[in-house]
């Protein structure tokens, strides 16, 4: 097809396309870079020439560089991992968190200051720059990071922000306005995190909603998981992902131990995924930490479970919300993420808490009706097939790269 024009035919249709994750591995734990990492293998298996381009990093507390640097190439995918530059004095750095975190106002200087302080990698910049006009597409994301915000002005004009927006006093920052407003696309993974980005301010006229795809295990293996990991025959909650504040998990931990302690539930809290476990005392044999497991293992963690727990109020699609539906899992959520609480009255497949108090009545009844809450999971099963396989999600990828000029 022939662009138009000033547009070369060559570049209209080029396949080639980069994708910008600041991490990248299946050992990698979180859900932007799961997004990221499964698209480029859905692109890849349907032709495109995709490169992954990120840092040596894996772990996201230390920003150390654990991966060799280099290229390599997995299942059709070539992944280029460049080295993350640290400030040696982090100390003006955390200064300046601690006032964002607060809602205090920082200049602009500052908060330049403080996206540079995390981490900085120049050898990834410095290729975008020189082969920007070999691809069709950049594509960036989450907006939190240095590799978006500074990695969407190497080509604005073929740069696609992913954003991964949460309703959260970063998200307010005048440094990212220009990453949202003047690149050449926006995915967004959900409608309220559309919606939130139209409060932030301008956007790039070009933006849509694409969702995010989930893959779909051919089985599970409860039985067999729990013997695995020595659970025995006690049921259990899940919760899954990073235990950080941020995502929730220690008003979780607070709600969980008021229920069984208060109400003599018996139930256990199993969790997966990375950051440290420091249960209370009172319940510190009841709450069990099995670490990072491959995604299968996931898949038959969530099986297991009479439910699921998502207390993060910091969620731009949840992943695991889907994963635990797919599984016949009933969720339960915290009404203080728009995102989560979007999915479970749009499904109506989960129950929402707004306080410990209403956590506690929750769990009490995962506990009492397990098979009541099971029926709620069975229309989760059935929305996920019906918005979020990455087939779908992939067509609408595959829309917004072909309409790139």
């Amino acid at each position: 097809m022939p662009g138009g024009p000033g547009v070369s035919p060559e570049m209209t249709d080029s396949k080639r396309i980069a994708i910008v994750p600041p991490r990248y591995g299946d050992d990698v734990v979180g859900g932007s870079e799961a997004v990221m990492r499964e698209a480029a293998h859905g692109l890849a298996g349907r032709g495109w020439e995709v490169e992954v381009l990120t840092t040596c990093v894996r772990d996201h507390y230390t920003w150390a560089n654990d991966y060799p640097e280099g290229v390599f190439t997995a299942d059709g995918v070539t992944v280029r991992r460049f080295p993350t530059v640290h400030d040696t004095n982090r100390s003006a750095r955390d200064a300046v968190e601690r006032r964002i975190q607060l809602g205090l106002p920082v200049t602009a200087e500052e908060e330049l200051a403080w996206v540079n302080g995390y981490f900085r990698v120049p050898g990834l910049f410095h290729h975008l720059v020189a082969e920007a006009d070999s691809y069709r597409a950049i594509i960036v994301s989450p907006y939190l990071f240095w590799t978006t915000v500074v990695g969407a002005t190497a080509s604005p004009e073929r740069t696609i922000v992913v954003p991964c927006l949460h309703d959260e006093t970063y998200a307010y920052l005048s440094v990212f306005r220009p990453v949202l407003a003047r690149s050449a696309q926006v995915w967004f993974l959900s409608e309220p995190e559309h919606q939130l980005a139209h409060r932030l301010g301008p956007l790039a006229p070009d933006h849509r909603v694409v969702g995010s795809g989930v893959p779909v295990p051919t089985s599970y293996d409860p039985d067999g998981f729990r013997a695995r990991h020595g659970l025995g025959s006690r049921p259990y909650v899940l919760y899954a992902g990073r235990r950080e504040r941020g995502k929730g998990w220690d008003d979780l931990l607070a709600g969980y131990t008021r229920a069984v302690i208060g109400g003599g539930l018996d139930l256990d809290l199993v969790s997966v995924g990375v950051g440290e476990v420091i249960p209370p005392p009172e319940v510190a044999g009841r709450v069990i930490d099995l670490g990072f497991l491959s995604n299968d293992e996931i898949g038959n963690a969530f099986a297991a479970a009479v439910a699921y727990l998502q207390p993060s109020p910091n969620e731009s699609f949840s992943r695991t919300v889907m994963e635990s539906w797919l599984a016949g899992t009933p969720v339960i959520a915290a009404a203080a993420s728009a995102v989560v609480a979007w999915h479970c009255q749009r499904s109506g497949a989960g129950l929402v808490y707004a306080d410990e108090a209403e956590l506690a009545e929750c769990l009490a009844l995962a506990a009492e009706a397990p098979e009541a809450l099971r029926r709620l999971a069975e229309r989760g099963r059935e929305y996920v097939l019906a918005n979020y396989t990455w087939g779908a999600v992939l067509d609408r990828m595959e829309a917004g790269l072909e309409e790139l000029a």
